[in-house]
């Protein structure tokens, strides 16, 4: 395959070589595999699957070579966020609780990677089971940025994120409640992308927050995300909420001219950035032909946060129910215990700190006395926020925002104080509550070269519109040569 600098990096790129002969499947996968190996100080995986990975690059190799050709994904390897099941291989959620814990069945986002030909080399670190900003939360310890080893990668998708960033794998999957695979994609330099709730099968994803969890692609460009989720997206009758929608060609949409469009600026959004965020986020959008900038409101932005945790713990705490030391999981208790001394003995010992503050809060949440005043409310201030949302796409197209405050934060920078991390993801939880599609995409570098994200928000279904002027920034900081 030649040197480092020979090797194909992209989608296109991958899938070019493999059909013209340059490179085979199998030596993508060695490339793949090998190149984890030499990241792993970053602590990106938990788990590998050298073997299974290995065959299946065989198999794609005889596949491609007899003409049976499975699309752009055929062969090309992939990384799987550690809370979405893979027949067979570990699924722990990065918790102690699931530590050796392989689902019997593949997720269905992930029978669809395979359908679409894709390799799975193995599974990445995350928060505990999805809950952080940062990846400090796993149970296995923190994944490192690739960018700056002494900076997070962002959560709770970090490992999936600096898989993709280190050039490890092109493409991986991750999960979005809240924002967990658009502010890590923005921390790492890489395309992410949050579909809108329902467009992408929950089957088999291990359930956070129901109502708001979705499951997403990381990309080295917005063509290769599009790409993947092209490939997971669709109804599904093992998830009640994902209907059978219809889809454009949305690789193709990347690729088609882009007439005026008008981009919406929440005023919410901007009115406390610093001065190089604002630059970072404005610097792009006006210098770009045929764009109107116009300012929008999203008024109730402020209860995001509070609406947020209050709604995602609640259904936390009814999902993570289940893990109760009795049918699977950790169980620590002795043999004699009665059954209320397995729960406690087993749930201490298997969730981490941040895991039972969520518990905590949604239990306190959902309880007699509490519930209007504050699970009531909550959704009272979701209901208003999907409001401001629709009202603001009667103006414009689309809505452009950062897609983090700041960009990658030191190590242990947040972790004592709970509300300062939360407050990371709160330019991406209002487009989740609301559950439209959103999109980050690299946008040039602050004065210490690390990446700043710019987040798309589309109306509900029109990942089309979304993926169109993503590719148009993406071409455009390409072009001003401002990527880090």
């Amino acid at each position: 395959m030649g040197n480092e600098m020979d090797t194909p990096q992209t989608l296109d790129e991958m899938a070019a070589a493999l059909r013209s002969g340059q490179c085979s499947a199998a030596q993508l996968i060695d490339q793949a595999l090998g190149r984890a190996q030499e990241h792993r100080h970053l602590n990106a995986f938990l788990s590998l699957d050298p073997e299974g990975a290995q065959q299946a690059a065989a198999k794609a190799d005889e596949e491609l070579a007899s003409g049976h050709d499975r699309g752009p994904l055929h062969g090309v390897p992939v990384a799987i966020k550690d809370n979405i099941c893979t027949q067979g291989m570990p699924t722990t959620c990065a918790s102690q609780f699931l530590d050796n814990f392989a689902p019997p069945y593949d997720a269905t986002a992930v029978q669809r990677l395979r359908d679409a030909g894709a390799v799975i080399i193995g599974k990445t670190n995350l928060d505990e089971f999805a809950m952080g900003s940062s990846n400090e939360n796993s149970s296995y310890g923190p994944v490192l940025n690739p960018l700056d080893t002494s900076r997070v990668p962002g959560g709770s998708s970090g490992g999936s994120a600096a898989a993709v960033a280190a050039g490890i794998v092109p493409l991986s999957l991750g999960s979005d409640t809240g924002g967990s695979v658009r502010q890590p994609a923005a921390l790492c330099g890489v395309v992410g992308v949050k579909p809108t709730y329902g467009r992408v099968s929950r089957n088999g994803l291990v359930a956070f927050g129901s109502s708001l969890d979705q499951i997403g692609p990381f990309a080295t460009t917005v063509k290769g995300a599009a790409g993947v989720l092209q490939a997971i997206a669709g109804g599904d009758p093992m998830d009640a909420t994902c209907p059978d929608q219809p889809m454009d060609n949305w690789a193709a949409e990347c690729e088609k001219p882009v007439g005026p469009i008008r981009v919406g600026l929440p005023v919410e959004y901007t009115a406390d950035l610093t001065d190089e965020a604002r630059a970072a986020l404005l610097g792009p959008l006006e210098a770009m032909d045929d764009v109107e900038l116009v300012e929008v409101a999203l008024p109730h932005t402020r209860f995001a946060i509070a609406a947020y945790y209050v709604l995602a713990s609640a259904e936390a705490s009814a999902n993570l129910a289940r893990f109760d030391g009795i049918r699977y999981g950790v169980r620590v208790a002795e043999p004699e215990s009665d059954l209320q001394d397995v729960y406690v003995a087993s749930r201490t010992a298997g969730f981490g700190p941040e895991v039972k503050r969520r518990i905590m809060l949604g239990t306190f949440a959902l309880s007699a006395g509490y519930y209007e005043a504050y699970y009531g409310k909550a959704q009272q201030a979701r209901a208003a926020i999907g409001s401001d949302f629709d009202k603001a796409f009667e103006q414009v197209d689309v809505i452009a925002s950062l897609t983090s405050p700041t960009t990658a934060f030191e190590l242990d920078a947040r972790t004592q104080d709970p509300l300062e991390m939360y407050l990371s993801d709160i330019f991406t939880v209002p487009s989740s509550l609301a559950g439209l599609p959103a999109i980050s995409v690299p946008a040039g570098a602050d004065g210490k070269g690390l990446p700043w994200g710019i987040q798309v928000i589309a109306p509900h279904w029109e990942e089309g519109s979304m993926f169109q002027f993503a590719t148009r920034i993406e071409s455009h900081v390409a072009s001003a040569g401002s990527l880090p």
